[in-house]
């Protein structure tokens, strides 16, 4: 049964929220400050699978604890916001968000949300025939390890099934949708901001300049592609 940490301190959707999911079959603790579920996660990481995490919150928000949880861990994060603002979302994916839901949530889209991504986590990437080399940057499919420059990279299970991707259809584009459904399994109902959001946090491991991307690229009105230095 999964556990979720739902780190949110308006106390009566906490209480709905968590009920609901209960009732849905997820095992969920609750925080109601940044500090409470950074402190949480570092108790009881071991039993937890994914955090709901409320942008507005008391003390640190949930942008910040996004990046303090993404500094050290790769658990899966979807961020709870009432904001809809396509700029505050943008922040949130490529502090290392894995997806966000718009307020207020309906307790079966989260859930299928939630399953998902524990789905698409969980998963082991079917590995790649052989080792892929541009430049510095090693990706050895079989061992489902990437090296640049002979040090390993830690990539959560979302940018590893993207570089993955990316290596064995090297040199061609791939547009955002396609990318949604063979990286997210979200089919075309998926946002493709996730793809831009994870696209910038990839580059920021790989690349020698994310300000001058050489490996992966963007192809206007069509999509990225991952090529030879």
């Amino acid at each position: 049964m999964p556990r979720l940490l739902l780190v949110e301190d308006d106390a009566v959707l906490a209480e709905t929220l968590s009920r609901a999911l209960r009732g849905l079959g997820h095992e969920v603790d609750v925080a109601v400050t940044g500090e409470q579920a950074l402190e949480t996660l570092a108790e009881r990481r071991a039993a937890l699978d994914l955090v709901l995490l409320d942008v507005m919150l008391p003390g640190i928000d949930g942008f910040e604890v996004c990046r303090r949880i993404r500094a050290t861990d790769t658990i899966p994060v979807v961020l709870l916001t009432a904001r809809g603002d396509p700029v505050d979302m943008v922040v949130g994916l490529e502090g290392g968000a894995d997806d966000y839901v718009v307020k207020p949530a309906e307790p079966r889209v989260l859930d299928a949300r939630v399953k998902t991504i524990l789905r698409r986590a969980h998963a082991v990437p079917a590995p790649a025939p052989a080792k892929h080399v541009f430049g510095e940057l090693v990706i050895d499919g079989d061992a489902m390890l990437v090296t640049k420059g002979g040090t390993e990279l830690h990539l959560t299970s979302t940018e590893l099934r993207l570089l993955l991707e990316f290596a064995e259809h090297a040199g061609q584009v791939l547009s955002r949708q396609t990318l949604l459904k063979r990286v997210w399994d979200y089919g075309f109902t998926g946002d493709s901001r996730l793809v831009d959001a994870a696209v910038a946090r990839l580059r920021s491991k790989i690349e020698p300049d994310t300000g001058n991307p050489t490996l992966l690229r963007t192809v206007r009105g069509l999509g990225y592609r991952l090529v030879k230095p």
